[in-house]
C-alpha cells in the first residue's frame, strides 16, 4: 500500500478522491479513421525488412508511448507538435528495433528473465529511475516496491476492481517500460556483439594516450582557397563526372523524395476585424471587473484559458509566457485590454486574491457514503468526532474498507487543469489552507470526506485570477473575400507558367521547397495538409494540385510537382549534385595550383614569398582536428601531418585541406603538462570508441533495411 501512495502522487489518474473521479481529465486522441484509403496496401503504414507495418499496430505503439509521457510528466494530452514527434521516436524505434531482432534472431540472441531481473536489482538504469518505484531514503529505483506494487494490482484485480482500475495506469506504464528494457537489453547485446569483432590491444591504448596528449607547436604557412575567385578557375564537366564517382556514397538518396512550388496564402484579420473584436474586448473587461462570479464571463468569452477559480502559481501559465511573465507583478484588480503581438491575442486579467500557499501538501482521507445525504453527515459526524478524541486514524479507515494512506498533493497535479467543478474546487482548498493534523469534515455532492493534512512544503505566491485571452482572428466576410480571390487564381493556373506569371498581379508569392519525403507531417511547414501530401506523392511532375483550404483553417494553398528524385543515387547533373561538385572540384583545383607553388620549398620564409601567410598555433593533437585562423576551418588533415613531422622538421609535402592548403615548421613537440597514462582507463576508452562504431553499424543495418513509409496517407 506505501508503493500504490508513492504511484498515486505521481499522475492526476492516481490519485484516489471519493470516487467522485477527481482530477481524473481524460484526454485520448481518437483513433484516426481510415476512411477513404482502399485496397489491402493503403492499411499498411510501412514496411521494412519485407513485412508489412499495419496501422493500427503501429497506432497501438504510439498510444501506449503518449500514455507514458502522460503519466512520467502528469500531462493529460500533448500539443500536435508533441504527438508528431512522438508519432516519429516510435517510427523509429519501431524500424530499429524489427531491424536487431531479425539480426538477433539469425545468430541466436535473446534476453533472458535473468538478465532482465539483474538489471531491476541492479537498479540503475536511467529507464527505472523514471517510475514510481523509487525507495524514499535511497533515492534509487526498489525491486522490492515494484513487487509490491505487482503483487498488489493482481490481488486487488479479484478482490478490489475498483481499485485495480485506479492502479491500472501505473500497471500499463511498468509494462511499456519493462518492453522496451527488453528491447534496450536486446540492442545492447547485438552492439556489444558487433564490437567485440573490433579488437583492441595495450598497443593501440597507448598509441591513442599519445594521440591525445602529444601536443606540437608549429610554425604555419596558409594559401586560402578564397584567395582565388572561383570565376578564375577552368573546369569540364569530365571534371565533375570523375569527382562524382569519387564523391558518389554521399549522393544516395535512401528514400524518394520530390520537389514543388507553391503559393501558401495566410488570411489576416482586416482592420474592421481588428476593430469588432476589440470592442467585443472592452465590453468583457467592464463585466469581469465587477462580475461576482468571474466563470460565467470568462465561459461566455471564450476564453483561450479556463477560469477554475483556484490559486495557483505563475508557471500555471507556461504555456501563455505574456500571463506568466507579468500575472505575479500584478495588483488586486482587473487590466485594461492589452494587446500581445507574439500570439495575435487581446486580454484581461483580474486578478482576485494573493496568498502564500504550499506547493505540496501531504495527507490522508476516509471516504464517507451512505444511502442518504442526512446519513453520510451522520456518519461523519462520528467519525470526526472519534479522530478527535484520539481514535487511530488508520484503524478507522480500515474499519470503512479503506486504507487512509497518506497521499501529497502537488500544485502541478491541478493548476493545469481545464475543468474544475466545485467538489474538486472545494477539496483542493480543503487540503491547501487546511491546519496540520487538523480533522476536516467536507460535504461533498456525492457524500463526505473526512480529511487530515498532515505536511505541508514549497511554500509560494499563489494567485487566484480570471483571464481571457481572445485571439484576434478574421471574420467570415474577409475569410470569403480571401477565398474568392484565391479561387480566381488556381482557376487560371493549369500550368506552373501560369501560376508565375499570374501571381505578382494577385499580390501572391511562388515559393520552392526541396526534398519532400513521406516522414514529413506537413507540407511547406503549414498545418492540415495531410491531403496536399497525398496528392503529392500520388502525382507526376508538372502537375498541378486543387486548391487546399488547410493551416488552421486560415491558409489557402496550391501546389506543383516540379521534380521526382526515386530511390537510389542522384544522378551528377542533379541541380543540387552540381552545385557541390562544382565546389569541389574547384576546390580541387585551386589545391593544385597552390601545392604546384609551394613544392619544394624548405621554410617558412620561402613559402611566405610564395605568398602564404605565415602564424603560429600551439597545442595542436593528432586526436583534435587544428583550427586555422587564417583560413576560417577546422583541418584535420593538418593535424594527422603535424602528428606525422617530427620536432625541428620541415614539412616534406604541402597539405591539402579544407579550406587551403597549407606548409609548416614543427618547433616544439612534448606531452601535455599532467597527462599520465593509465593502462586499464585507456583500453576501456578504446573499447567506448569500438562501441560507437559498432552504434554506426547498426544504423546503417537501418538505412538497408527497405524502410518503406506511408505515415503520410493516416497522420
Amino acid at each position: 500500500m506505501a508503493a500504490l501512495g508513492k504511484i498515486r502522487s505521481k499522475g492526476i489518474t492516481l490519485i484516489v478522491i471519493i470516487g467522485l473521479g477527481l482530477f481524473a481529465f481524460i484526454a485520448e486522441e481518437a483513433f484516426r479513421s481510415c476512411n477513404g484509403i482502399k485496397g489491402e496496401a493503403r492499411q499498411q503504414v510501412g514496411e521494412v525488412l519485407g513485412e508489412k507495418i499495419n496501422v493500427q499496430d503501429f497506432q497501438k505503439l504510439v498510444d501506449e508511448y503518449q500514455d507514458a509521457i502522460k503519466f512520467t510528466m502528469q500531462r493529460d494530452n500533448l500539443s500536435e507538435t508533441e504527438l508528431n514527434q512522438v508519432k516519429d521516436q516510435v517510427w523509429q524505434q519501431m524500424i530499429t528495433n524489427r531491424v536487431i531482432e531479425a539480426d538477433a534472431q539469425k545468430v541466436g540472441i535473446t534476453v533472458t528473465e535473468k538478465e532482465l531481473q539483474n538489471v531491476l536489482n541492479e537498479g540503475t538504469d536511467p529507464m527505472l529511475s523514471q517510475t514510481p518505484f523509487i525507495n524514499q531514503q535511497t533515492g534509487r529505483f526498489d525491486v522490492t516496491l515494484l513487487k509490491q506494487f505487482l503483487d498488489g494490482y493482481e490481488k486487488a484485480k479479484t478482490s478490489n476492481p475498483q481499485q485495480a482500475e485506479q492502479m491500472k495506469t501505473a500497471y500499463n506504464y511498468w509494462m511499456f517500460v519493462e518492453k522496451n528494457l527488453r528491447a534496450q537489453l536486446l540492442g545492447q547485446k547485438f552492439q556489444v556483439l558487433y564490437a567485440s569483432c573490433v579488437l583492441s590491444n595495450k598497443a593501440e591504448a597507448k598509441l591513442a594516450f599519445k594521440d591525445e596528449n602529444e601536443e606540437a607547436q608549429i610554425q604555419l604557412a596558409s594559401m586560402a582557397y578564397t584567395s582565388v575567385k572561383d570565376a578564375d578557375v577552368k573546369y569540364t564537366d569530365e571534371d565533375l563526372k570523375t569527382k562524382y564517382e569519387e564523391l558518389k556514397p554521399m549522393f544516395r538518396q535512401p528514400v524518394e523524395s520530390r520537389d514543388i512550388k507553391y503559393v501558401d496564402y495566410k488570411i489576416l484579420p482586416s482592420k474592421t476585424d481588428y476593430n469588432a473584436i476589440n470592442k467585443e474586448m472592452n465590453a468583457y473587461q467592464q463585466q469581469l471587473a465587477t462580475a461576482p462570479d468571474p466563470a460565467l464571463v470568462v465561459s461566455k468569452s471564450n476564453s483561450l484559458i479556463p477560469y477554475i477559480g483556484l490559486p495557483v502559481s505563475s508557471s500555471a501559465y507556461q504555456a501563455y509566457p505574456d500571463i506568466a511573465s507579468k500575472i505575479d507583478s500584478l495588483g488586486i484588480g482587473t487590466t485594461n485590454v492589452t494587446e500581445n503581438k507574439e500570439d495575435n491575442t487581446l486580454n484581461i486579467i483580474r486578478v482576485l486574491n494573493k496568498e502564500q500557499l504550499p506547493d505540496s501538501v501531504q495527507f490522508r482521507q476516509i471516504q464517507v457514503a451512505a444511502a442518504t445525504k442526512e446519513q453520510s453527515m451522520a456518519k461523519a459526524d462520528s467519525i470526526q468526532k472519534a479522530l478527535n478524541g484520539g481514535a487511530d486514524f488508520d484503524a478507522i479507515a480500515k474499519r470503512y474498507g479503506q486504507t487512509g494512506e497518506k497521499i501529497w498533493l502537488t500544485g502541478q497535479q491541478y493548476e493545469h487543469a481545464t475543468t474544475m467543478n466545485e467538489d474538486n474546487r472545494q477539496f483542493i482548498n480543503a487540503i491547501m489552507n487546511g491546519t496540520v493534523n487538523g480533522i476536516q469534515n467536507l460535504v461533498l455532492s456525492q457524500g463526505n470526506v473526512i480529511l487530515q493534512v498532515l505536511d505541508k512544503k514549497a511554500m509560494k505566491t499563489k494567485i487566484t485570477a480570471a483571464i481571457i485571452k481572445k485571439t484576434i482572428d478574421f471574420s467570415k466576410d474577409t475569410r470569403n473575400t480571401v477565398f474568392n480571390k484565391f479561387s480566381e487564381y488556381v482557376a487560371k493556373g493549369t500550368t506552373l507558367a501560369d501560376l508565375e506569371k499570374n501571381a505578382a498581379k494577385y499580390g501572391y508569392k511562388v515559393q520552392e521547397n526541396k526534398n519532400i519525403t513521406t516522414a514529413e507531417h506537413y507540407l511547406a511547414g503549414v498545418h492540415g495538409t495531410r491531403e496536399a501530401l497525398k496528392w503529392l506523392f500520388e502525382a507526376k511532375e508538372g502537375d498541378v494540385s486543387p486548391l487546399y483550404e488547410c493551416g488552421d483553417n486560415d491558409h489557402f494553398m496550391v501546389v506543383v510537382l516540379t521534380k521526382i528524385h526515386p530511390q537510389g543515387y542522384r544522378p551528377w547533373n542533379d541541380a543540387e549534385v552540381k552545385d557541390i561538385l562544382k565546389r569541389e572540384v574547384i576546390k580541387d583545383k585551386k589545391a593544385e595550383m597552390f601545392i604546384a607553388k609551394l613544392k619544394g620549398i624548405g621554410s617558412i620564409a620561402a613559402a611566405k614569398a610564395k605568398g602564404a601567410k605565415i602564424s603560429e598555433i600551439n597545442q595542436i593533437t593528432f586526436a583534435s582536428p587544428v583550427f586555422v585562423q587564417a583560413t576560417g576551418a577546422a583541418e584535420p588533415a593538418l593535424s594527422g601531418a603535424v602528428a606525422a613531422t617530427a620536432a625541428g622538421k620541415f614539412s616534406k609535402n604541402p597539405v591539402k585541406g579544407n579550406a587551403g592548403v597549407y606548409v609548416f615548421q614543427v618547433v616544439n613537440k612534448a606531452m601535455r603538462a599532467g597527462a599520465k597514462y593509465d593502462e586499464a582507463k585507456q583500453m576501456q576508452m578504446c573499447i567506448q570508441q569500438n562501441m560507437q562504431a559498432a552504434s554506426g553499424f547498426m544504423q546503417d543495418l537501418v538505412l538497408n533495411a527497405k524502410v518503406v513509409d506511408n505515415r503520410y496517407l493516416f497522420f
